[in-house]
């Protein structure tokens, strides 16, 4: 056998082995996550010994309990792991102790426990750690960045590229005060039409200058941020690079794709690195969540609005021949064609064989009760219906009609990825003020740019946020 043949099989089994995606941890970090266990334990003993003389057994197991809780939601939210602002920080941190104080509460109703603790110590014990953690937050963090910037060793790095990634690396290495990295200046690729977007460094030169700069500027380490085409660059450089004792990280710039929902991760220590996913199937327990916030707050919203379902139903019947509600077939999840329920708002007409006309202002077509009804939305209540079905989500991108699809799905980019989640009855883009008639691309450009950026962002928060805002947004003049 090849020995070189088999080594190279064997370096291949070795680094597959290997865990290749690893969490960024500091010792600061980690200090502070220790300082808050440690605080939050030792708040809970005085205020207990303080008020019954004593630490019972139930309170030492809330003291493990807390404990665990705070280093495992702190880690797994990465409050500590993320370099920005007091404010942003301190909201961070208040954000995760909401959830942890919220996880024990639901562990003490579980377990019918909760009533062996002393609210008042419960409550003044909450309150108090949310402010020594806020205190001891902003403290460390300005002591350890006085400390980076007087005391700890730089890393001078080189970024080898100048677009839109090399750009972001630069201004958040620099102002990183976790990292000790210290970007001196960007290197040109050897693609003459690389873009120069860099700003705060200068462009020391090109490919072929990298070996002489390296040593007059005794680099440590070196990111490579070049476009995707540019990758067959990167081995080379490797080799090139191996004798100058300096770190090569390798930061892919795929962001010229059209990402939906992207992330990174590993299998049996293969990196994936996802560019078009959905959110509902990337995480099933996300996607159980979404189901089970939707179906029950659409039960109880049929539940409520049965009464006004009911007149709506009564004064559309009455306004001309037809029946009370529409089922429009438009496009699901995944690209599915499902019924859309609504309230029939206009008069009965035909359309042309795979023609879809959309309502104008002063549509002659649409009844008294129909312009109310579009007006105030409520047309729109049969589709709680769709989501008890589960065809549709409360919150979504908005169910185009079939024939608007293949309208426009060759004339804007990425229109059909809107299908990676399910419609919704409301959705990002229409509480940012596209709702209503979309007359040119431009709009319809725009109604798809916030569907995608709801995908990308998706969560329950989210979704939540959506629906409060939902009400305010009935208020525009340009629904009709």
């Amino acid at each position: 056998m090849d020995i070189s043949t088999h080594n190279s099989g064997a370096t291949a089994v070795y680094r597959r082995n290997k865990r290749l995606l690893k969490n960024h941890e500091s010792l600061v970090a980690l200090f502070q996550l220790s300082a808050d266990i440690i605080v939050a334990v030792a708040l809970l003993y005085l205020f207990t010994s303080f008020k019954l003389e004593a630490f019972p057994a139930a309170y030492r197991v809330l003291a493990v309990l807390a404990s665990f809780c705070i280093w495992f939601i702190y880690s797994s939210r990465g409050v500590y792991r993320r370099s920005s602002g007091y404010l942003r920080g301190c909201l961070r941190l208040t954000g995760a102790w909401a959830v942890m104080v919220l996880l024990l509460s639901l562990i003490g109703f579980i377990t019918k426990t909760s009533e062996t603790f002393s609210r008042e110590i419960l409550l003044l014990w909450a309150s108090s750690i949310l402010l020594a953690q806020n205190i001891s937050y902003c403290l460390v963090s300005y002591f350890s960045k006085k400390y980076k910037e007087n005391f700890e060793r730089h890393l001078p790095t080189l970024v080898i590229g100048t677009g839109s990634v090399a750009e972001h690396l630069v201004d958040n290495l620099n102002k990183n005060r976790w990292l000790p990295d210290k970007v001196i200046g960007c290197i040109k690729s050897l693609d003459k039409d690389e873009t120069v977007n860099v700003s705060g460094v200068n462009v020391l030169g090109g490919l072929e200058n990298i070996r002489s700069l390296i040593k007059e500027h005794d680099i440590r380490r070196i990111y490579i941020a070049l476009p995707m085409k540019a990758s067959e660059q990167i081995d080379g450089l490797n080799i090139d690079l191996l004798d100058m004792n300096v770190d090569i990280i390798w930061a892919p710039d795929i962001f010229a794709l059209n990402l939906i929902n992207h992330s990174v991760r590993e299998v049996a220590g293969i990196p994936l690195i996802s560019i078009n996913e959905s959110p509902l199937t990337s995480s099933r327990v996300s996607m159980i969540m979404k189901e089970v916030m939707d179906r029950s707050i659409a039960a109880m919203a049929l539940v409520l609005l049965a009464p006004v379902m009911i007149w709506v139903a009564y004064k559309v019947k009455k306004s001309s021949p037809g029946p009370v509600f529409f089922k429009q077939d438009r496009h699901g999840w995944d690209g599915k064609v499902i019924k859309v329920w609504k309230f029939r708002s206009m008069k009965l007409h035909i359309e042309n064989e795979g023609e879809v006309t959309q309502a104008t202002k002063e549509d002659p077509r649409i009844t008294e009760i129909g312009k109310f009804i579009r007006r105030t939305s409520l047309d729109e209540l049969p589709q709680l219906i769709n989501v008890l079905q589960g065809t549709m989500s409360l919150v979504g991108p908005r169910p185009h009609a079939v024939a608007h699809n293949d309208y426009y799905s060759d004339k804007i980019n990425a229109y059909l990825a809107r299908h990676r989640i399910k419609p919704g009855i409301t959705g990002l883009a229409q509480i940012s003020g596209y709702r209503g008639e979309t007359e040119t691309i431009d709009k319809m450009e725009k109604r798809v740019e916030y569907d995608l950026a709801y995908i990308n962002n998706w969560s329950l928060a989210l979704d939540i946020k959506v629906l409060i805002k939902t009400p305010l947004s009935l208020l525009s003049k340009d629904i009709y």
